[in-house]
């Protein structure tokens, strides 16, 4: 615990406790140089599928966007498409099975798990004389940034430098901290974080800092589109809808854009699964095998797997951090999550995946865990990618697992 402790201290603003309980572990998980290969592969070959639907999906009409769970309030945005890729920041989660690596869901709108491996990763990698295998990551990230921005800039009219303002709960040390590590690694001249509270929405004119500045870029990547959308002052005034009123205006730009909220539905995934299932010739046949690789089976019923009598997960299309989760086989349930905060969502039902277990090192001595991989898309690249480890259904209590590469750096 001392060692830990020692070496955590060094890191400033890190939240290496979560909650008052070990979060970040004092460990290095081993994997070799295939195995960043095949996890940036699948990355990639698992976004070009969503990037594809997604994008048919924009020209859908309003009923199917409802029948795929996204809210009412969010149709008039869903459309909106003003950069050259559909999301800057996204986060597949995949678990390593028998059949190689399968994909159980993208959080393309609002990621988090971004400076544990864009940082910290390397921090304890070489504290454990291994390679990162994110090395070099963070200044692709910077760069990505930086990109968007000038984009999202050049969309709203604006020349020049923007104001760029990176916003979160203040009280959250994770979510004030991650927008603190966007803001450092972008490096944009002028930016500022503004915590959600001192932001104030002019209706048909802009949004403003606490000074009364107006914003440019609103970079609200912690943020969900779905929370915003409900967002309501005391007196009643809609923040988030006239905030998006003024996205939709071009008054404000806004990060990650609203196209990533589009792919942000699980029940996306029952959709691709549903086209190839039928063997759609909207996928290529190279397409329709990569969604065999990668996909599981998802559905927007339980009927599929009660005829089969397979064990599957009951998932809410929007929802986080293991919350509102449950794995059923046969009409029983085995595990459900002690949260149900998203349960007014629609649920979708995917083929269970079991997390292959590891022993870790914690402070109460070595424990078995199970391991679930984040990797990160940036501006429609794979980029880096690290281990949580904790229950069957991975929650907000799960550890941070940094991991390293011995031998040659067959990956770069």
């Amino acid at each position: 615990m001392d060692k830990r402790d020692a070496f955590y201290s060094t890191i400033p603003s890190f939240w290496d406790r979560l909650y008052g309980e070990e979060y970040a572990l004092y460990d290095c998980f081993p994997i070799e140089p295939k195995e960043v290969c095949s996890i940036r592969k699948a990355t990639n070959e698992v976004y070009r599928i969503y990037k594809k639907f997604t994008q048919m999906l924009r020209h859908a009409p309003d009923e199917t966007f409802i029948d795929l769970g996204f809210p009412e309030k969010a149709l008039p945005f869903l459309k909106l498409s003003l950069l050259p890729y559909e999301t800057v920041i996204g986060r597949f989660d995949f678990v390593q099975t028998e059949e190689g690596l399968k994909m159980i869901e993208f959080n393309s709108d609002t990621p988090t798990f971004i400076r544990e491996l864009f940082e910290v990763n390397g921090l304890v990698a070489e504290q454990f004389g291994m390679d990162d295998p994110n090395d070099e990551e963070a200044k692709y990230l910077g760069k990505a940034l930086r990109n968007s921005i000038f984009h999202c800039a050049k969309q709203i009219g604006v020349t020049g430098h923007p104001y760029v303002v990176f916003t979160a709960h203040e009280e959250d040390i994770e979510d004030r901290e991650t927008m603190k590590f966007l803001m450092k690694t972008a490096q944009i001249k002028g930016a500022a974080f503004v915590p959600l509270h001192q932001l104030k929405v002019d209706a048909g004119r802009g949004v403003y800092d606490g000074a009364g500045n107006q914003i440019d870029i609103l970079y609200r990547h912690t943020y969900p589109l779905e929370a915003l959308l409900e967002d309501v002052a005391i007196d009643h005034f809609p923040i988030g809808i006239e905030c998006m009123n003024l996205v939709n205006e071009r008054k404000v730009g806004m990060l990650n854009p609203a196209s990533a909220f589009l792919m942000q539905s699980k029940a996306v995934m029952a959709g691709i699964w549903g086209l190839h299932e039928q063997e759609h010739l909207f996928f290529t046949a190279d397409e329709h095998e990569t969604i065999d690789r990668y996909f599981l089976p998802t559905y927007l019923d339980e009927e599929p797997f009660i005829e089969k009598n397979q064990r599957y997960v009951e998932k809410p299309a929007f929802g986080r951090e293991g919350d509102t989760i449950v794995v059923r086989e046969n009409g029983k349930t085995l595990h459900s999550s002690k949260q149900t905060t998203y349960n007014h969502y629609i649920k979708i039902y995917q083929k269970y995946a079991c997390l292959p277990k590891t022993l870790i090192a914690t402070e109460a001595g070595k424990k078995e865990a199970h391991l679930l991989i984040g990797s990160f898309i940036i501006n429609e690249k794979a980029s880096a990618f690290g281990y949580r480890a904790g229950a069957q259904i991975t929650d907000n209590l799960s550890y941070f697992l940094p991991c390293g590469v011995k031998g040659e750096r067959e990956w770069i």
